[in-house]
């Protein structure tokens, strides 16, 4: 418990205003990721042990960014083992997740996770992001799971007119990404908000390390 408390602490070192049941739910992450990373795989070991950094912290660039309003729905495209949207249904618990990924192990460690969580927010399906149909969404959340191009072109169609509901930004796909995005955002066809999550959390992981932001 003590480790875990000590790798919160480069949560709250970010974040101030959580409460006590959101900090219990970062903390618990720990045990739950290491638990379930050792029947299935969904996190290598060497990330493991920064977990708190290089995966939570890492999604919690886009709570860092971007303000979410209450109701307002957001898919995470090929989720993996639940990032970002576990740690942004933490952060944003009247914020609608769906969290999808096409490998039906990866979506057994979201749903538990989730679950001992009590996180009720969160809903998942073990589907390709090509096979969603009349479902729209204020925002498509995704974390280098493939080149910008295909990321907008599956987003697209996901994504909800501007609205009330969308907060200061208009409905979008945001991106996590790393290294130099010259080719694939000019590939793309796509102008995106680009920010470098070094200006927002000064450790020295997060250098070369940026968030897209494309407006539909």
């Amino acid at each position: 418990m003590e480790k875990a408390q000590q790798k919160l602490e480069l949560i709250t070192k970010y974040f101030s205003d959580f409460t006590p049941v959101q900090l219990q739910q970062f903390n618990a992450l720990d045990e739950l990721y290491t638990d379930w990373n050792s029947k299935i795989n969904v996190i290598s070991r060497k990330d493991l042990e920064s977990l708190y950094e290089k995966h939570v912290l890492h999604s919690l660039s886009i709570a860092a960014a971007f303000e979410f309003a209450a109701g307002s729905t957001i898919v995470d495209l090929g989720t993996g083992g639940g990032f970002p949207g576990i740690p942004l249904a933490i952060f944003f618990p009247e914020v609608k997740f769906h969290l999808i990924d096409s490998i039906g192990k990866k979506i057994k460690v979201v749903n538990a996770v989730a679950e001992a969580l009590d996180l009720k927010n969160v809903t998942t399906h073990h589907s390709r992001i090509e096979d969603i149909k009349d479902r729209k969404f204020d925002f498509v959340v995704s974390r280098a799971v493939a080149p910008l191009k295909d990321l907008w072109k599956w987003s697209k169609p996901l994504l909800k007119k501007p609205s009330p509901n969308s907060g200061n930004q208009q409905p979008g796909l945001i991106c996590l990404k790393g290294g130099d995005l010259a080719t694939e955002i000019s590939e793309s066809g796509c102008r995106p908000r680009v920010m470098e999550v070094f200006e927002i959390f000064g450790e020295e992981y997060f250098k070369e390390k940026y968030l897209l932001y494309v407006p539909s």
